[in-house]
Formats: C-alpha cells, structure tokens, sequence
C-alpha cells in the first residue's frame, strides 16, 4: 500500500510539531515514518487534519511498517485497539548486526 501525503499548509504546519527536527518536505515525504510520529506526538487536533488525508488501512499499514524506536508502548496498544486490533504484537525493535 502506498501513502501519499499532499504537501498543504495544514500538513505542514503539524509536521512542524511533531517532527520538530526536520523540515516538513523531509518529513511527509516518508508517509509511514511521518505517521508513526504522529500516533507518538500528534495532538488530536492534529490527528483531526492528517485524518483528512489517512484512512484506517493506512494507520494499520503504517502499525505493520512502523520504524523502530518512534511509537511508544502506550500509543502502541492504543492504537492498536482504535483500530480494532486486539492481538498486539510486541513493539518493533531496533537490531545491531
């Protein structure tokens, strides 16, 4: 599944917030990434707006694909169970190989 993130003020403006260390561009062009900050940082406000543009098939996808180290164990389970996902499976994790 591909996510497409327009690049609109609105979006930029909760890039800003959340991903506060890069520039918005940088930030929406990885969908997924941009999305595991947002179900860690996004107030629900800023859910609200990128909301506009993610559907629940891409939250689930970007549960699936989540980089390691960005969701936190209580927005894991949240949503998780917001989508309906009642089996949680453990955290993604970072491998040194």
């Amino acid at each position: 599944m591909t996510i497409n993130l327009p690049f609109t003020p609105e979006l930029f403006a909760v890039s800003r917030r959340i991903i506060w260390f890069e520039d918005p561009e940088t930030a929406l062009k990885n969908p997924t990434r941009f999305i595991a900050y947002a179900m860690r940082y996004a107030t629900h406000p800023d859910m609200q707006i990128i909301r506009r543009f993610v559907d629940d098939d891409a939250l689930r996808n970007t549960l699936r694909n989540a980089p390691p180290g960005i969701i936190d164990p209580r927005s894991w389970a949240y949503w998780h169970v917001r989508l309906g996902i009642l089996q949680i499976p453990p955290l993604p994790e970072r491998s040194f190989v």
